[in-house]
């Protein structure tokens, strides 16, 4: 009797851990063709905008005295819905990997602290502070126009740009320290040059400080320049010196950029060689070396990749976008992630089907001669694809006469709640 009466205890501790991954997934579009997480994502992300907007807007005084009201009503729902979403976050921040280990109360106070939070959390708490205290919220005008920083999250350039200040933190630091002593020198040495001359404008250090802070910049207003000779030639090295000043920051951002960029990709490239059964059994080496020699080609809607009875030399994964393959009898849809002309690499067999693409999409081809070099390269990674394709008990036996294996075929299983 004890057992029953915990049973229905456990069931609904499992109904509610089960309502709490779901709703993690659709908040944190933890899975990529999720329905129901994509449309909250979007609709968050016009709620933003449009409080952005509505924040800009009520600065025009003719503007929120006629619809005050509207924006008044339009500021409460916003709030609900931002209080609401911070809420639920918190909720399910034990369902985060990142937490993995820690109790729900540690997850969540560790969540609670991280950036994206504290955004969540000035997007409407100090609202409702300034309604309980009688604070005008026109004097909290920025605070709304932060919530613009809340589409971080929804970017992942905007995420890598953030990851790329961080790892150059200490260059950027460097360059603004060599900027400051360039700004610093420059000042002094008009103020030795020319405070006697323009006492007005340089006949100190820190009102020198503003022409060259100008100058390193390479802004240059205009209003302070040198008359004299001495002050010209200051004026030249302090204008060569910004240019190089400003490239330095640049040339140091956009690199770690690319390389992230890269790496993202990288990822991404490397899970989709990893999910072919043909690769199933390589390690971290082999599938890098086979990673090396994919191409990339992008195909315009309604363009053919492959016809049906010719010989097939090359296998390709779907980057993006979708390809029909149209066999005899059949069409088959495939998505992004997966892949289709595995067998060509083993032998020099006939295309099954017409691979077209349905939309635009991107596609990484692996040709059998580069398989080829690599296995000739490293001939264990030969040994390894042969014992595959010969294990017809293993977990994806490879038995197919033409270039379209049975695996290729299978639809990947939809997302809950799509």
């Amino acid at each position: 009797m004890a057992a029953r009466r915990h049973e229905p205890g456990g069931s609904m501790a499992s109904l509610w851990r089960a309502r709490r991954r779901r709703c993690y997934e659709i908040l944190e579009r933890d899975a990529a063709h999720d329905r129901t997480a994509h449309r909250v994502e979007i609709g968050l992300i016009v709620l933003v905008v449009l409080n952005v907007i509505a924040a800009v807007l009520e600065t025009v005084p003719s503007l929120y005295l006629r619809d005050y009201r509207a924006f008044l009503g339009f500021e409460r729902l916003s709030l609900l819905v931002f209080a609401l979403e911070y809420a639920l976050r918190l909720w399910v921040a034990p369902e985060n990997p990142r937490y993995r280990g820690l109790t729900p109360l540690q997850a969540r106070l560790r969540y609670a602290r991280t950036a994206v939070a504290i955004v969540d959390l000035i997007a409407w708490l100090p609202f409702v502070l300034s309604a309980a205290f009688g604070v005008n919220l026109v004097t909290l005008a920025i605070f709304r126009l932060l919530r613009f920083i809340k589409l971080v999250r929804y970017s992942p350039g905007m995420q890598s740009l953030l990851e790329v200040l961080h790892r150059e933190s200490q260059a950027l630091m460097a360059c603004f320290w060599l900027l400051s002593a360039a700004v610093l020198v420059a000042a002094s040495a008009m103020y030795v040059a020319e405070g006697h001359v323009q006492p007005e404008h340089l006949g100190s250090i820190p009102a020198a400080m503003w022409w060259a802070m100008a100058t390193v910049t390479t802004v240059g207003y205009g209003d302070v320049y040198p008359v004299t000779v001495a002050g010209r030639v200051i004026a030249s090295l302090t204008m060569v010196t910004g240019i190089v000043m400003i490239a330095l920051p640049v040339g140091i951002i956009a690199t770690s950029f690319v390389d992230v960029i890269k790496r993202r990709d990288f990822v991404i490239t490397w899970g989709m060689v990893a999910r072919v059964p043909l690769f199933a059994d390589l390690d971290a080496s082999g599938i890098g070396e086979i990673h090396k020699m994919l191409s990339a080609h992008t195909a315009q809607p309604g363009e053919v990749i492959a016809r049906r009875g010719e010989v097939a030399r090359s296998m390709y994964f779907i980057a993006s976008g979708e390809v029909e393959l149209e066999f005899a009898d059949s069409v088959h849809v495939l998505g992004e992630g997966q892949f289709f002309g595995e067998m060509a690499l083993l032998h020099q067999t006939h295309r099954a089907a017409t691979a077209r693409a349905r939309a635009r999409c991107m596609l990484l081809i692996l040709e059998a001669e580069a398989l080829a070099e690599v296995i000739r390269r490293h001939p264990e990674i030969g040994k390894r694809i042969r014992a595959m394709a010969k294990d017809e008990e293993g977990p994806h036996p490879v038995r197919r006469s033409a270039d379209i294996a049975n695996d290729e075929l299978v639809e990947p299983p939809a997302p809950e709640g799509a």
